[in-house]
């Protein structure tokens, strides 16, 4: 294999072929020099199954509503907080523990994080009560929303310049993985309402075994990830050269590839003269090892430090752009997707279409209000489990088309169509054509969060990286919270208002990412 370097001989290096001994390398050098192999495939599905549990923790209470409504005593309202209590908690967490990961290190918050989230939803499985399980569920966000931000930008620092769209792009299927894990798992246990343990104080029926079973991705993740190395990358970023080259070396062990790798220093990049530079111009500043001082102050105040980066000159504008487009998608995506279920539920019971219910079954409530407890049918996950599956085309699309037209263009067709089909779902009117157009809101919404993942990793310089994913996947759970909260108030008033409002949102933030900067075969490093 040969090195792929850009750059003509210097340094102690050679264009082609091998490097000289006691050569200095760039990590973008670094990267293309250790090769792709077995470490990078172990990687991927790490992080990749790291990311299907995040998926499933959110997802699994969209499945367990229509189950969960008797024995928590719901109303629309109710679940309505309970779909964004999850998101409250991941706002809290984004922010925190991506600002504690570009201060502490990826490994290490990735662990914790995952923890967390696993632990919050084993507890709230034997929940008996609906605000102790509200609690648990906010627990569980606050790990999901760590490791969301900090899997990405871990993945991508190991990743180099020629693969990193498309490599960033087959991680971020991995959601998709997950929403059908959470779908199928739903589909396969809760219908067996004989299933759990049962008695006059305490139920531990189907659905909370479902809860249970969602938690084990997290909770293995969080064990494997002890054996993984810490980013290279973060590691040269705060003067830990020599531990950054070890790293590299068992890389390039692991993946067994030919081309030498004698390196005896590494930088960050090349200056504007050609010349080894500790930082990439533009784009990355030198980091003061010290920075913020030690302690939980220190923490804060770096946690403080690097947020007010993003909003300077030099960043301010990518990061208010991607601020809109992320509260654009996550409004429109997750105030319709998680209640696809319940809707699919209504419309079961009572027949009739997603915005013109029927009255199939009237004796759906009893005389005080309350829901009168009912099986939910088969068909009712079933349908859940095909919207799930739906999102596979759009995946396979972003795989193919990330690094041939670019991140952009992929990003703001995406969320136009999106806003488009929410639109024609208040115009169909049997439940085949209800059922089609969520699968393809599903798979077009895709592409546009696989493409948004991409934009965020590659925007921002190492040093703030994960504070920005964190800053950035916040403002998405707002979005969330509101979107679910206000689909809750008025899905009983008539869902053509959040209908329109979702279109509506989703099609002005494409146009808004009109304006973000192209970052295809960019070097990040």
């Amino acid at each position: 294999m040969e090195l792929q370097n850009d750059s003509s001989s210097k340094d102690g290096r050679q264009g082609n072929g091998g490097v000289n001994n006691g050569a200095v390398f760039t990590y973008e050098e670094s990267l293309a020099a250790v090769g792709t192999g077995k470490f990078h495939l172990l990687l991927l599905l790490l992080c990749g199954w790291a990311v299907s549990s995040d998926a499933v923790e959110v997802l699994s209470v969209s499945f367990l509503l229509p189950s969960a409504t008797c024995d928590l005593h719901l109303d629309s309202q109710d679940k309505g907080w309970l779909n964004a209590i999850v998101f409250v908690g991941m706002m809290v967490g984004g922010y925190v523990w991506g600002s504690l990961a570009d201060k502490s290190g990826r490994r290490s918050v990735l662990m914790w994080s995952l923890t967390v989230n696993g632990l919050g939803g084993l507890l709230s499985s034997v929940s008996q009560v609906f605000w102790l399980f509200l609690v648990f569920r906010f627990i569980s966000g606050i790990g999901v929303g760590g490791s969301i931000p900090v899997i990405f930008t871990y993945f991508t620092e190991f990743q180099a310049r020629s693969r990193r769209g498309s490599m960033i792009s087959v991680l971020a299927t991995f959601w998709m993985a997950g929403n059908i894990l959470a779908a199928g798992l739903a589909w396969l246990v809760i219908p067996h309402t004989s299933l759990g343990y049962f008695s006059s104080e305490f139920k531990y029926n189907s659905w909370r075994i479902f809860i249970a079973l969602c938690t084990v991705p997290s909770l293995t993740s969080a064990a494997i990830f002890v054996l993984m190395p810490e980013s290279p990358k973060f590691l040269l970023k705060y003067g830990r050269e020599d531990e950054a080259i070890k790293v590299l070396k068992k890389i390039h062990r692991s993946n067994k590839s030919t081309a030498p790798f004698n390196i005896s220093g590494l930088v960050l990049s090349l200056d504007e003269t050609g010349k080894k530079d500790g930082g990439t111009v533009g784009v990355e500043e030198s980091v003061d090892v010290k920075k913020g001082g030690g302690g939980c102050c220190g923490a804060l105040c770096s946690m403080w430090e690097n947020t007010l980066t993003l909003f300077r000159p030099r960043l301010r504008s990518v990061t208010c752009l991607l601020l809109i487009v992320n509260f654009t998608i996550a409004f429109g995506y997750y105030g319709l997707f998680m209640w696809f279920p319940e809707i699919f539920n209504r419309i079961d019971k009572n027949g009739g279409t997603m915005c013109e219910p029927g009255n199939k079954n009237d004796n759906s409530t009893s005389s005080n209000g309350t829901a009168v407890c009912e099986p939910v049918g088969d068909i009712v996950y079933l349908e859940g489990f095909l919207t799930a599956v739906s999102n596979l085309p759009g995946n396979l699309l972003t795989i193919a088309l990330m690094d041939r037209i670019g991140r952009k263009i992929l990003l703001a067709s995406s969320m136009v169509i999106s806003g488009l089909s929410v639109f024609f779902l208040w115009f169909v009117h049997e439940r085949w054509q209800n059922i089609l157009m969520s699968c393809i809101f599903g798979a077009v919404s895709t592409i546009g969060f696989n493409a948004l993942d991409v934009l965020q990793t590659e925007l921002f310089p190492t040093d703030v990286r994960s504070t920005a994913f964190g800053v950035q996947t916040g403002i998405m759970r707002i979005a969330a919270i509101l979107g679910n909260v206000i689909f809750g108030l008025l899905v009983d008033v008539h869902c053509a208002i959040p209908m329109i409002l979702v279109a509506a949102l989703m099609a002005f933030g494409g146009l808004v990412s009109l304006r973000l900067p192209n970052t295809m075969g960019l070097d990040i490093h």
